[in-house]
């Protein structure tokens, strides 16, 4: 019931996750002043900020103090329909903890999304990436 309930946030939030499992959620607002999302632990959230200079992609994640933490972020954009995502502005941290990646500001016109990887930073397999809808 917790994973329907954590999907349903995350549907909600406008962000499609691409892998499930049993997690608790929880709403937090990033240091940047970004709406906020709903979060699961070692699981990204994403958001950004737009403006007439272009947009910034956000990633966080939350985690155990004594863990290990990697998030990275990616704004990818789509040069024609069909096309593959290409990555145009990416970030990446890794700290003991909770943990947030801001990519550089981008200005491309063409269909973007924000996507985010997060997780323990010693064991891939249990990293998981998350993506926001085209806008």
């Amino acid at each position: 019931m917790r994973t329907r309930i954590a999907a349903v946030m995350l549907t909600v939030a406008g962000i499609a996750t691409l892998t499930a499992g049993p997690a608790m959620a929880a709403t937090a607002t990033s240091e940047t002043g970004t709406a906020a999302c709903a979060t699961v632990l070692n699981r990204p959230c994403i958001s950004h900020q737009a403006d007439g200079e272009g947009i910034v992609g956000i990633a966080q994640v939350s985690a155990d103090p004594n863990q290990l933490t990697m998030v990275q972020v990616e704004v990818r954009t789509q040069q024609a329909w069909g096309s593959p995502w290409e990555p145009v502005a990416s970030a990446t941290t890794v700290r003991l903890g909770s943990a947030q990646a801001v990519t550089p500001r981008v200005t491309a016109t063409a269909p973007r999304i924000i996507c985010a990887t997060a997780g323990p930073a010693l064991d891939a397999s249990k990293q998981v990436t998350t993506c926001t809808n085209p806008f």
